[in-house]
Formats: C-alpha cells, structure tokens, sequence
C-alpha cells in the first residue's frame, strides 16, 4: 500500500490504490450535465462570497459564475454535429504548479464541466489563498456526492512511483510548470490510448501605442495603468501571461515616464509590498540584464518597480525575478519586432494598437510564436483556449456516427 496525503474530498491520509480504485469507479456523465453545472456554479457562489481579501480568487468565481457557464456550454454545444457527439475522456491527471495557486481550479473546473473523473497533484506549499479555495471546495462537495466521488487531490513528494501509479490510470495528463518539471513528469509513461497538454517556460509581454496613450486624459490614463498592474502583480508577476517586457509603439519618452509614474503610485495605491526577497532578485536581475539585454539605463528608484530601457528586443527568458520588474522597448511599428519572436511567447497585451496591425504582425510571425493577443488587463484571463490548446477538445472525443444513410 502507499499512503499519500488527499487534500479533497476530504483531508487525511489515504492508500493510493483505494483513491485510484474509487475514482475509476466513478462514472463519466455527459459534458456539461446538470449536476456538474450546478457545481461549478455552487462552488462560484460561495467561493465568491467569502474571497474578498483575494482579487485572484474573486476573478475565479466570477470565471464560474452561472452566466459563464452557460455562455461556455452554448459555445461547446457548436462543436457537435448530428454526425460528430464529444464525450469525456474519461480520468484527466493534473498537476499545476506551485506558483499560481488558482490555475488548478481553472483546469479541474473545465475538465469536470466537460463530464470528466479528475484527479489532481497538489503542491504541499500552501498559501492563505489555496487554504481558502480548497475549504470552500471540501464544503461545497457535500453537497455534491456524484463530483465528490469522481474527485481526488493529493499531495505528494516528488516520488515518481506515485506520478506513475496515477498515470497509468489517466486518459489525460496535463503538466503545468518550467521545461525541467515538464520533461522530468513526461519521462514518466501513459497508457498509449492516452494524451498530454504541457504548460510550459513561457515569455509574456505589453505593447501600448504612444500616441493612443497620451491622447488620453487623467482618469483614462489611471484606468489603463489599473489594468496593467492587474496583469502584471497578480501572482507577483511570476504568471505566465503576466507582462515582462513593455514595448511602446511610436516611441515617446513622455509616455513612458508618466506611465512609470503613474505605475508606481498605483502599486502604492493597491497596498502591493514587494516580498524583500524579490527585492534583492530585482537587483541581481537589473545587473544580469545591464549585461545580457545590453541596458542602456536602469530606473530603480524604489521597490515597487525596475525599469530596465533596452534598444532591442531583449532575448531574457527563462529565470525571473518578478515582483515589478519590466523591460522597456520603443520601437515604431509593432512588425519591428516579429523577428524575435521565439515559441515560448504566449500572450502579447495591447492597447491602441490597430485591429490590422495585430493581424499583420501575426501573419509575420508564421507559427513561431505568441497564442493570443487580449487588451492589457485580460492578460490573466482564463478561458478555453491557452497555450494554443483548446481545452474543449482537448478534455473530450470525439465520436464519430456514419450511418450509411439511414435515418
């Protein structure tokens, strides 16, 4: 027997074959059946009632509020045809990361809309936020006995016995965290009828046209740094859709110092204090990238952010300080920078950049990198499609009907 640590249903210790044996005698139920919707929604509910000290967590309830359910059934239910029927996958394995601890929801939640058993590895750092989340699932499973009978999440070492066990039960497997934590997990083997989603390293960053930019008054301009530090110190800018880079579009060094002033005063403003150890990774990251992205000046004047202006596109992805640490670009059109785009690009954040210029500089790009572009403030977001995936499709099959003609 191995005994591991299940955080739901309940909390205790339990023998991973039995939570195995039971998950898998779970039944499956069609995507988007009522009693999983009625979870979702519960659970949005009472999670929303009881977050208010957590923007991360209120902006999760308001993603399972009922209206958005039922605008992703609607949007789920085109995907199907008289001849093509989406059922679940059957058991979905996820393991999030430890760094944003409200990103395990949004993939269980999708999986569990979609009919699916679910098992999940969680991190054994807990947060005050993860602490909330999970009570508030234990709580609302009570009443919920059909979810909470297809449902387990454990807590583990990093055994890869335990990986294994689990994945050789999986249909799906979803993998989020850096390139050695994905490679480490995928090592570990599914069943051949099984499939895999990694969410890997990923670089993200903002574009706002200068001009755009100054032609708004003093309350548009607060409004749009709000959003931006939404994006950018939730998570304390370690998620991976959070901006590092800010490019300016027609290039204004009057923007740019009103936006960093006003940056600053809105960070003040929100009560956002700076963690002292990001505050020394801040100075080491300013030193790396006066050397690697070839700086040509550094504005750190306080804690709350550090500016490092580039003259190209700074190629510094990878390890990441965050905590209010930006690269800063001026460039003339958006197209300058196609070129250095890389596949671990993802979300690109805009404002006043023109709808044709978007989809010019997408088609330079030729698949090598960037999955979506939203208005700066979306940035963190979820929704089905991330990373490329659409996670529709990807937590379901589907079946295909020929009948020959018959009707």
């Amino acid at each position: 027997m191995t005994a591991v640590s299940q955080v739901i249903p309940e909390l205790r210790a339990v023998d991973l074959e039995s939570v195995l044996d039971g998950v898998a005698a779970a039944p499956v139920v069609p995507p988007f059946h009522a009693s999983r919707r009625d979870f979702v929604t519960d659970l949005a509910r009472r999670l929303g009632r009881r977050s208010a000290a957590h923007p991360e967590s209120r902006a999760l309830a308001y993603w399972m509020r009922k209206a958005e359910v039922t605008r992703m059934e609607a949007a789920f239910a085109e995907l199907g045809t008289d001849d093509i029927v989406l059922q679940p996958r059957g058991t979905v394995f996820h393991i999030p990361p430890a760094n944003v601890d409200t990103i395990f929801v949004y993939s269980w939640a999708m999986s569990t809309l979609l009919g699916n058993r679910n098992i999940v590895r969680m991190s054994s750092r807990a947060t005050d936020q993860s602490n909330l989340i999970l009570e508030v699932i234990r709580e609302v499973l009570i009443d919920h006995p059909e979810v909470a009978r297809s449902t387990s999440m454990l807590t583990y070492g990093h055994e890869d016995a335990i990986t294994a066990a689990i994945s050789r039960v999986s249909d799906t497997r979803v993998i989020w965290g850096g390139d050695a934590t994905v490679n480490r997990i995928r090592a570990v083997a599914l069943p051949p009828h099984a499939t895999e989603l990694t969410f890997t390293d990923r670089f993200s960053f903002a574009a706002i046209s200068a001009p755009a930019y100054l032609a708004l008054d003093e309350a548009g301009r607060d409004a749009l740094v709000e959003r931006f530090f939404n994006d950018a110190y939730f998570f304390d800018q370690m998620g991976c859709s959070s901006a590092r880079l800010l490019i300016w579009v027609g290039a204004s060094d009057e923007a740019s110092s009103d936006f960093r002033q006003r940056l600053r005063s809105m960070v003040r403003t929100k009560g956002y204090d700076v963690p002292t150890s990001a505050a020394i990774a801040k100075i080491g990251q300013a030193y790396r990238g006066m050397i690697d992205a070839d700086a040509v000046a550094v504005d750190s004047r306080d804690n709350a952010l550090t500016v490092l202006d580039v003259e190209r596109f700074p190629h510094v992805r990878g390890e990441f300080c965050g905590g209010g640490f930006l690269y800063e670009l001026p460039v003339e059109r958006l197209a300058d920078i196609a070129e250095d785009i890389r596949r671990a690009d993802q979300t690109l954040a805009v404002f006043g950049i023109p709808q044709a210029d978007l989809r010019d500089f997408v088609g330079r790009l030729t698949g090598r990198g960037v999955d979506r572009i939203v208005p700066i403030g979306k940035a963190l977001e979820f929704s089905r499609y991330w990373d490329g995936y659409d996670l529709f499709t990807e937590f379901t099959r589907k079946v295909t009907i020929d009948s020959g003609g018959v009707s």
